[in-house]
């Protein structure tokens, strides 16, 4: 169990946000009590303060400082994006994290750490609030959890969320990839995602979908998406990695 006293922000299922004032919230359930806090673990210590991402705290004053210090990736090594994702990293000589579950099948291993079921349960969610959210009902409910689980925790080290696949007409991003792209949403981290219909990369501004072309700018990022990468999202892949670090 932790506790968290910080500048949380309060979640509707709809998806609204509102301020609220200085908050503690006990418990691995986070989302079930409709509230967040935007930094979580690392706010967690001693009940040290910190301050959602559009306030001038200390938080925010950090990001400034983000790009002379050595990037993260954090990614779950699955087949497809995230696994092209690694492959970049690697490339750019960018520290990388696997999280994965016991027993999971990935495709990359990289610095692997397998979650325990009770760092795992850090990441719980209802699914009636995750299929309430993403507008789906999902079969094999006990095993997309734990993936969902170790979304939460890409998410929540990744300062900035990349993802490939497909944006759909209500916003939300296709498969359990839109998970993450709704987590990054609700810890108000840049989010980017290349639609491959439209081989196009978009970024969620001002509650909508803007076209974008993205830098990597954060320290720590976490990249996702869909297992049929095509040619045109590895290639989106690979040039955001190109125009972020190639210099």
């Amino acid at each position: 169990m932790l506790t968290f006293k910080c500048q949380c922000v309060s979640l509707s299922l709809l998806g609204n946000l509102t301020t609220k004032g200085a908050s503690t919230l006990e418990g691995s359930s986070w989302l079930n009590h409709g509230v967040f806090c935007v930094c979580r673990e690392r706010c967690s210590e001693k009940g040290q303060t910190c301050h959602d991402a559009n306030s001038n705290s200390l938080y925010k004053r950090k990001l400034k400082t983000m790009t002379q210090v050595k990037k993260h990736f954090f990614s779950g090594g699955l087949k497809g994006a995230e696994a092209a994702f690694g492959e970049q990293a690697e490339k750019y000589g960018i520290v990388e994290t696997t999280y994965a579950f016991e027993g999971q099948t990935l495709s990359r291993e990289m610095n692997l750490e397998i979650l325990s079921e009770e760092t795992l349960r850090k990441g719980d969610v209802s699914m009636e609030i995750v299929s309430a959210r993403m507008g789906r009902r999902y079969a094999q409910a006990d095993k997309i959890r734990k993936v969902f689980q170790v979304l939460f925790h890409m998410v929540n080290k990744g300062c900035q969320v990349f993802a490939i696949g497909w944006i759909q007409d209500d916003n939300t991003v296709k498969g359990g990839t839109g998970w993450a792209v709704e987590l990054g949403k609700f810890f108000n981290r840049p989010v980017s995602v290349f639609d491959q219909e439209k081989s196009q990369w978009y970024t969620w501004k001002e509650n909508r979908w803007a076209l974008d072309t993205p830098v990597i700018t954060q320290t720590t990022f976490c990249g996702t998406g869909t297992r049929n990468l095509s040619d045109q999202g590895k290639a989106a892949i690979e040039e955001l990695f190109k125009r972020s670090f190639a210099s």
